[in-house]
């Protein structure tokens, strides 16, 4: 008897490529550059708006803003403690600067200069930092995952995680209109669309419900918002019915609505967040449920407190527990 072969179909290779733009799922709707557009479109309004970077113009996206305002742009070099002292300068002086670098930048390199020479003194800085989390597959020294952790903590920063190109285009616009310095995680390239199809609306300092259930409540920010979506549509073919709060604005934290959705009897709760489990949005949420005297299942999906490895992002979102996949196996699990 002749024995039947069955082939299946090779997997999809993975290039280079994959280490840096693979936070769009294949087929999904995307935008180019959000940030820039958006900055661009500010600044046709209020011409106190100046664009900054230190060498990463074309990386975060400000390459759009320099061309439409080029008498507005200062391009720093590879000082990231200077662009932000500068920045610190220039807002003193009535400007609306929006500096620009990586998020490993922001938060490790140039920490003490925005510390003591911004947020102490209180000014209107605009911080835009790309290659949050776990967006870059090139290792430590561009994976920014302890950054919410680190601007948490620091004295009038607001600290925005938004989810996709749409929540970034309306950040900017909050951002502008808010008086004082702000960090914003910035998503840039070809980013993401996903909270148009719910006709979202960013306000700043609130959290929302992007859909209701049953069984699980999802606590979500950033990237993980756009996960923690399609896992819960994974989740419908088991018949387990996940509601997901985006949680957009770590600080000021919507405490009264996370109480409310936490509060509400039978479903277990889980954040989940493109950053380590030390100090961010998990730990925020587990405090305010503590103070609150409320007291669900609590769980939380969030990047280990390691150095991680440098890969393509599909199979390190995967490896480390955060992607759409291995959020609805966590889910499955713990229920």
């Amino acid at each position: 008897m002749a024995e039947t072969k069955t082939t299946e179909a090779p997997k999809k290779k993975l290039t280079t490529s994959a280490m840096i733009a693979s936070i769009a799922a294949e087929g999904q709707p995307t935008k180019p550059a959000p940030f820039g557009h958006a900055l661009v479109e500010a600044a046709k309004a209020n011409d106190k708006i100046l664009g900054m970077t230190a060498d990463l113009g074309k990386y975060t996206d400000l390459h759009i803003f320099r061309d439409a305002f080029p008498e507005r742009s200062y391009q720093m070099g590879m000082a990231e403690q200077l662009l932000f002292g500068a920045a610190a300068g220039l807002a003193h002086e009535g400007f609306i600067p929006f500096a620009t670098t990586y998020a490993v930048f922001a938060s490790r390199r140039a920490y003490d200069f925005i510390h003591q020479t911004i947020a102490e003194e209180n000014l209107n800085v605009k911080i835009a930092a790309a290659l949050p989390g776990l967006t870059s597959g090139y290792g430590p020294s561009h994976q920014a995952a302890e950054d919410l952790a680190l601007f948490r903590a620091m004295p009038n920063m607001v600290v925005i995680d938004p989810c996709d190109a749409l929540e970034t285009e309306q950040a900017v616009a909050a951002m502008v209109a808010h008086q004082g310095p702000c960090y914003m995680r910035l998503l840039r390239g070809k980013v993401p669309l996903v909270l148009d199809e719910y006709g979202y609306q960013f306000e700043l300092g609130k959290a929302k419900t992007i859909r209701d259930g049953d069984d699980v409540l999802v606590i979500s920010t950033g990237l993980a918002t756009m996960w923690a979506l399609e896992a819960a549509k994974a989740l419908e073919a088991d018949k387990v019915s996940v509601g997901v709060l985006h949680v957009p604005t770590i600080k000021p934290l919507d405490t009264e609505t996370i109480l409310r959705e936490a509060g509400k009897s039978g479903r277990m709760v889980v954040v989940a967040e493109n950053h380590t489990v030390i100090g961010g949005l998990g730990e925020a949420v587990a405090g305010t449920l503590l103070r609150g005297g409320v007291a669900p299942k609590f769980r939380h999906i969030g990047l280990p407190d390691e150095f991680l490895a440098a890969g393509a992002l599909p199979t390190l979102h995967d490896r480390y527990g955060i992607s759409a996949k291995a959020m609805t196996a966590s889910i499955k699990g713990w229920l």
